[in-house]
């Protein structure tokens, strides 16, 4: 009885893990946890969005004020103004002109794979991913170990859990991977609930803070005192504030998420698919918003931080690593509110980390099933969120669950993908003719490619994971296509008039074809093809042939529509024509969708391929084209495992 009842087990597992494979990719959309856009009369208002943005954008203000005053020191709130402008007068022109380019949510890799074709194109759309990779799994790893600090460090727990941070950050990471594993369905009110909760909390903190700084008056002359002793004047500050900026820029994440929840924004009622308006709009607002909303409480709570809380204590085993604005909260409100806001700062960070991973499941089904670059089962949200939960065990554990050594990992990925945008941005004008703006955007990217660099020189980890996931990305998708390279890929054969004509007439007898390779196309090309045939195969004069014709396009591309055309060339010559990333698989398919038309068995001739069996399975892998012959043949059977059923393949 056992043995009879296992494999239900395995199919009901099996079934469970594998939900929503087969719509992966329908109609061009993506699966996720909040891939498919709402209608427009059930989307959101783009505040409400905004909060959505928020968990990730708002809550690195549990960690960023620790960050920039290890970094700057008294500089701290000089270096965050410095950031602010940039974050107002770059990133924010940037990426509403993202929001404008890509309103459908796809963000600058998007843009940015319309430029390029062939492998290049495939090739650095997988390197942008990799970083895109980075900075949503740091936001992971980095949100959960911040948040496990809060908790290890409150006063009514820090008995307890001193110690356990580790344990508690892969607890939190495990958490957030069984939520998905049950099905997650992003909640824009708990959202809303949870960045307003937490931004009351921090603007009750801030204000506080500042009303401790202006009643006692020393603490502002001491802290000049001492900037003026250390930096000299106020040139020396902006310029050691130019210098360390780059370890600041975690202050700039949360745009790229800005953009690619713009499906949800409700936008107007004008609005179409083509040109939504309303949602471009109302996209621009949200970005802007947050942006200017962020650039307040960055600016006030590096003032505070580094004006009342001792400079060792944003060391390593301070009280204030990694919870700055939780220690002011506890010192200066109370224990009881210090908790409450210890709770709130926690439930964001858990939340960003939900974002992120629901950002990753959105990411990755966007292109790398269209490129054929992922395995079947990656299709499905489920086998990923397993695999992203233990990657971001193995960075949690390389950490050693620390904020700040994982801040240099996390701010590469943020500033790569922040780079690549202004760059998009700045083509884009350039296409458009708009000068003023291509001169801004060129000017813009430049700041972002030097904070890029001078990042990845201070902070290497940063490239390092990145690099990382990069060469992970690229093996595994190489794999995938090498090993799906047998699959029939067309989605769809349509045939002209002429082509349904010649494949009606051939209906009455045997259906006889010759794959071509068009040369010169003229009419010995096509009488010395014939006379080959017939002499390989030993077939009599009488019998009739259509030609078949296939140009190859762009053979880095995997999935697409087949058009087939009608042609008779010199009078007499009846040539089917068809454009393909692989020869093969057009012909394959040409040759399936023949047989489900007309119900019988059409027959394929070629001519063997000269040169090494290596090489040629190499030019068919890279270049669509190379040992046709026997790859049309596997791709038929892979495609109908009926023997009686397959088109026949000759080859003479």
């Amino acid at each position: 009885m056992a043995t009879t009842e296992r494999p239900p087990s395995t199919s009901r597992l099996r079934t469970w893990m594998l939900e929503g494979l087969s719509d992966m990719g329908k109609g061009g959309g993506h699966t996720g946890p909040h891939a498919e856009p709402e209608p427009p009369h059930q989307g959101q208002r783009w505040w409400r969005v905004m909060c959505l943005t928020g968990v990730d954008y708002f809550s690195t203000l549990g960690y960023q004020p620790g960050i920039a005053a290890l970094a700057a020191g008294l500089l701290s709130p000089v270096a965050t103004v410095v950031l602010v402008v940039v974050t107002l007068a770059g990133a924010l022109p940037v990426y509403r002109r993202v929001a404008e380019e890509s309103p459908h949510g796809e963000g600058s890799i998007a843009m940015l794979e319309r430029l390029l074709s062939f492998w290049q194109g495939k090739l650095f759309v997988l390197t942008l991913l990799g970083f895109a990779a980075t900075d949503f799994l740091i936001t992971i790893t980095l949100s959960a170990a911040d948040a496990s600090t809060h908790l290890v460090e409150n006063p009514h727990l820090s008995e307890a859990l001193h110690g356990q941070q580790m344990l508690i950050t892969l607890f939190l990471v495990a958490l957030l991977g069984a939520v998905f594993l049950k099905g997650f369905l992003e909640a824009i009110g708990v959202a809303v609930a949870l960045v307003g909760v937490y931004l009351a909390l921090n603007l009750v903190v801030v204000i506080t803070g500042l009303w401790h700084v202006v009643t006692a008056g020393h603490v502002i002359t001491d802290w000049s005192s001492a900037l003026t002793t250390q930096h000299g004047n106020v040139f020396a500050m902006i310029g050691v504030a130019l210098i360390v900026f780059p370890k600041l820029a975690l202050g700039l994440s949360g745009f790229e998420t800005g953009v690619a929840v713009m499906p949800h924004v409700k936008g107007g009622p004008g609005d179409t698919e083509q040109r939504p308006a309303g949602r471009i709009r109302d996209t621009k607002k949200l970005l802007t918003t947050a942006a200017l909303i962020m650039s307040c409480f960055l600016i006030a709570t590096s003032f505070i931080t580094t004006l009342l809380i001792p400079e060792k204590e944003f060391e390593e085993g301070g009280d204030a690593n990694g919870r700055a604005l939780a220690y002011l909260a506890h010192a200066y409100l109370g224990n009881a509110f210090g908790t409450v806001y210890d709770v709130s700062t926690i439930a964001i960070l858990w939340f960003a980390g939900a974002s992120a991973m629901a950002g990753l499941l959105n990411l990755m089904p966007r292109y790398l099933p269209r490129y054929g670059m992922a395995p079947h089962w990656a299709r499905a949200v489920r086998p990923m969120v397993i695999v992203f939960t233990l990657v971001a065990f193995l960075v949690t554990w390389i950490f050693d669950a620390d904020v700040d050594q994982q801040g240099g990992a996390y701010a590469t990925g943020v500033l790569v993908l922040i780079s690549s945008a202004a760059i998009a941005v700045t083509i884009a004008a350039r296409k458009a003719g708009q000068r003023g703006w291509t001169l801004t955007f060129a000017v813009i990217s430049a700041v972002f490619l030097y904070t890029t660099v001078v990042n990845v020189i201070e902070r290497p980890d940063g490239v390092k994971i990145g690099a990382c996931f990069i060469a992970g990305i690229m093996l595994v998708s190489l794999l995938s296509r090498l090993a799906r390279a047998f699959e029939l890929r067309v989605t769809s054969v349509s045939l002209d008039p002429l082509a349904e004509r010649f494949i009606r007439d051939m209906a009455s007898r045997k259906m006889r074809f010759i794959a071509n390779e068009p040369d010169r196309r003229d009419k010995a090309e096509y009488r010395d093809k014939i006379e080959q045939i017939r002499a390989d195969n030993d077939l009599p004069e009488q019998e009739d042939f259509v030609f078949v014709e296939v140009t190859v396009t762009d053979p880095s591309e995997f999935e697409a529509g087949l058009t087939v055309r009608g042609e008779v060339l010199h009078d007499r010559y009846r040539v089917l024509t068809l454009e393909s990333a692989s020869i093969p698989n057009a012909l394959a398919a040409l040759l399936l969708h023949i047989r489900d038309a007309t119900g019988r068995t059409p027959h394929i001739y070629f001519e063997w391929t000269e040169g090494n069996p290596f090489a040629n399975f190499l030019r068919f892998f890279l270049f669509g084209q190379g040992e046709v012959a026997p790859v049309t043949r596997e791709v038929l059977r892979e495609a109908e495992p009926d023997r009686e059923r397959r088109p026949r393949v000759h080859a003479g």
